[in-house]
């Protein structure tokens, strides 16, 4: 096995170059992070195989572009120390845009909660994990809005335009990645309130409501009534914001694709 590898990898050298052959590695280190994390390229919907190809195809034509005519180094510890580079400016751009979905199933996790969906769990084929049934639709509806706005093209043109901010021989700003990242972390709770707010808000009113009305009637028995009343309320309100999910997710896309690039500053 070993020995075919090296005959491959030598054929490969000898059609192509060394040059154009180390510069496909290197920009196929940085593309995979997209099929890790990054929406709609790292869902489960997508087969392995299908990623494969589309990671490869990328890979071919990103880097003729970006290599141009300069000379990589050749050096063993080089280029390990050149595709551990691209790995991290990779999962830093894919990371920053995660970050958004995830404020999305938080979103409808909080909902779930909330009006009881959480007691039953369903596989989300987005994720590929166990979520409640909110949380799938609200993963779901991202995917579906991600796609319809074009957000896969935006993906992969802030992916080129990566390597105008960090190019293939540079380093990017340990201190800020790791900055950037944290704050895309801690902004995903701040997201998932903006968009199940105000049906959280309208939910907790129905239980204050339910629990006044259970002091001056202490016979009804609250639970069967609100129950129902809040799943009801719940699907209405989820329904009338819908179309400001939709737009705060094509806001947010745009925003999320600056600051992928804000984030990888040459250090």
């Amino acid at each position: 096995m070993g020995s075919q590898l090296q005959q491959s990898a030598q054929t490969l050298i000898t059609e192509f170059g060394e040059q154009r052959v180390l510069a496909f590695f290197l920009v196929l280190a940085r593309i995979s992070p997209l099929f890790l994390l990054a929406p709609l390229f790292s869902s489960k919907l997508v087969a392995p195989r299908v990623k494969t190809v589309l990671a490869l195809g990328l890979a071919i034509g990103l880097s003729p572009v970006v290599s141009g005519d300069m000379h990589l180094p050749t050096g063993v510890m080089d280029i390990a120390g050149l595709v551990a580079k691209e790995l991290l400016v990779g999962t830093a751009f894919a990371y920053t845009l995660a970050a958004t979905f995830a404020a999305l199933s938080v979103a409808g996790s909080f909902l779930d909660s909330t009006i009881g969906f959480s007691y039953g769990s369903l596989v989300d084929p987005v994720n590929g994990n166990n979520s409640a049934i909110l949380s799938m639709m609200y993963s779901t509806i991202g995917l579906m809005v991600f796609l319809a706005i074009g957000g896969d093209a935006w993906v992969i043109k802030g992916l080129a335009k990566t390597y105008d901010v960090v190019g293939l021989l540079e380093y990017p700003s340990i201190n800020h990645v790791v900055a950037s990242a944290t704050a895309s972390f801690t902004g995903i709770f701040t997201s998932a309130l903006q968009v199940a707010g105000p049906v959280l808000l309208a939910l907790i009113l129905t239980d204050a409501a339910f629990g006044m009305v259970t002091r001056v009637v202490p016979t009804l028995n609250a639970f069967q009534v609100a129950v129902p009343a809040k799943v009801v309320l719940g699907l209405m309100l989820i329904g009338a914001t819908m179309p400001f999910v939709a737009t705060w997710l094509g806001a947010e896309l745009q925003t999320d694709v600056r600051m992928a690039l804000d984030t990888l500053r040459v250090g």
